[in-house]
């Protein structure tokens, strides 16, 4: 792959419109597929023209499908140059490229993903991860932690924190109270207290807290409630772990899957896929997820706007 033509026609595809907001777009790791998404996304008539686009990051001077020590870093470099910018507001928001975690660990990296990076690097205390693609939206309560921790992590005022963000979100992109599903933790939502007791020990109270503020049920069986959702009964699955929520999303909805990064001063999105090295210069990625994270954020910066300068009105 020749990358320096492909990092030239990054930036002849920048939108460069001055009175649009300007949303940042981060390569991620510059050895997989980041940087042929973000070109092929900037080259999609589907690119919504609501906003100016801003490259961050570089892929000169990496081969693709080869990570190393130094593509790590500029993973780390792209996501430290998005936050400052958000922080000047020189951007109004990000959609980052697929990192790859062990890279950036290796480098010294002292988060577990992106999205305590954000949170981090903007203040933020009162954070959620969100995903949404096709007929599913699911939150997190515990996110990058070992499966065997999750029980010990569950905690009322967590389960009640999350779902609030999460039904804030919802509510946000429908204009109107969601329908949120709590899932329970163990098979069956414990049977009872068969198979467990966080069900009734912890998330039956929190969903009673949070039932008195939205439209909240559960705790739910999980074997059951993600075929309720994507059928309509719900808008949304608040989850009790990280796999919980995204092995059905990617099942159902893999190449248009976003993580979006709920409590943030700012649209922050991402494709839901990783670095994709094994194919990472081949020609083969699909940009469907990186385009999807792109509209989210163009949507949710829709929504901020205030009335005297909506977003629809810079539509070309």
């Amino acid at each position: 792959m020749d990358r320096e033509p492909a990092q030239q026609g990054l930036r002849e595809n920048l939108l460069t419109a001055p009175s649009r907001p300007v949303l940042g777009l981060t390569l991620g790791d510059p050895a997989g597929i980041g940087p042929e998404i973000v070109r092929a996304c900037l080259a999609d008539a589907q690119l919504p023209r609501q906003c100016e686009y801003r490259v961050i990051g570089t892929s000169e001077g990496f081969a693709p499908g080869k990570p190393d020590p130094a593509s790590a870093r500029a993973s780390w470099d792209g996501l430290k140059e998005a936050a400052t910018l958000l922080g000047n507001k020189e951007i109004a928001g990000v959609v980052t490229g697929p990192v790859s975690k062990e890279g950036l660990h290796a480098a010294g990296f002292p988060f577990p993903g992106q999205t305590e990076f954000f949170a981090a690097r903007s203040g933020t205390d009162n954070y959620a991860m969100c995903l949404t693609g096709g007929p599913l939206t699911v939150g997190l309560v515990t996110i990058h932690v070992p499966l065997r921790d999750v029980p010990r992590l569950l905690k009322k005022e967590e389960i009640v924190r999350t779902g609030k963000l999460l039904a804030g979100f919802v509510r946000r992109r429908a204009g109107r109270e969601p329908r949120i599903a709590v899932a329970g933790l163990n098979p069956h939502a414990g049977e009872a207290g068969l198979f467990g007791g966080e069900e009734k020990e912890i998330i039956a109270p929190a969903v009673e807290e949070l039932a008195s503020a939205g439209n909240f049920s559960g705790p739910h069986s999980p074997d059951t409630v993600f075929h309720r959702a994507a059928q309509g009964e719900f808008d949304a699955v608040l989850c009790m772990y990280h796999d919980q929520g995204l092995i059905p999303l990617k099942l159902l909805a893999f190449d248009q899957g976003v993580n979006v990064t709920l409590g943030l001063p700012y649209p922050r999105t991402s494709p839901d896929h990783g670095t994709a090295f094994d194919i990472a210069g081949t020609g083969r990625a699909n940009h469907e997820s990186m385009m999807a994270a792109i509209k989210l954020a163009v949507e949710l910066l829709a929504k901020s706007c205030s009335e005297s300068q909506k977003i629809s009105d810079f539509v070309a």
